[in-house]
C-alpha cells in the first residue's frame, strides 16, 4: 500500500474517531504546489507613489499562468488584492471583503478607489478555490499616498 493510501487511510480513521462524517475530509483539497520562482507584482501602482482616490492596479505575474476561479489548472491562479490588511493562513481560503479583493474572473487589473491617506497594498495568487499555493505567490506589500 502507498503512503498516500496509508495517510488517507489513517486520516479517514482520525476523522471517524472524532466523530465527523467522513466528507468532512473530501471537503479539504489538498494545496497546490507554486512552481519555484513564481511571482506576482505591480505594475502599477509602485510603492510609494501618490495616487488620486481612484486609480487601476496592474498585475505582473511571473511562472505562472491566470485561470479563474473553480478552473482547476496546475501552474495558474487567480489575483487577489489586499488592501491595508495581511494575509490570512496560507491553507485557509483568502476571505472576500472589502479589504481582499478578489479578480476571480482572471482579471490581471481592477480600479480601486480608497480613501485619502496611506494604504498598504499586497498581490496574493488563489487557486481554484481561494487558497495560497503552497509555498504562497505573493508580492512584497507596498505603501501608497491617496491624495
Amino acid at each position: 500500500m502507498s503512503r498516500t493510501r496509508i495517510a488517507a487511510a489513517g486520516l479517514l480513521a482520525l476523522v471517524a474517531w472524532q466523530g465527523l462524517p467522513a466528507e468532512a475530509v473530501a471537503q479539504t483539497p489538498a494545496r497546490q504546489t507554486a512552481p519555484p520562482g513564481a511571482q506576482v507584482y505591480f505594475h502599477y501602482p509602485i510603492d510609494g507613489l501618490s495616487v488620486p482616490e481612484r486609480f487601476t492596479v496592474r498585475i505582473g505575474l511571473r511562472g505562472m499562468g491566470v485561470a479563474p476561479a473553480g478552473v482547476n489548472h496546475a501552474r495558474t491562479g487567480h489575483h487577489h488584492l489586499l488592501i491595508d490588511t495581511d494575509p490570512g493562513p496560507p491553507d485557509q481560503p483568502i476571505p472576500s471583503d472589502y479589504n481582499n479583493i478578489h479578480l476571480g474572473n482572471g482579471q490581471t487589473e481592477v480600479v480601486v478607489t480608497l480613501p485619502k491617506g496611506r494604504h498598504t497594498l499586497q498581490l496574493l495568487l488563489g487557486d481554484y478555490t481561494h487558497t495560497p499555493h503552497n509555498p504562497p505567490v505573493m508580492s512584497q506589500k507596498i505603501t501608497i499616498n491617496v491624495r
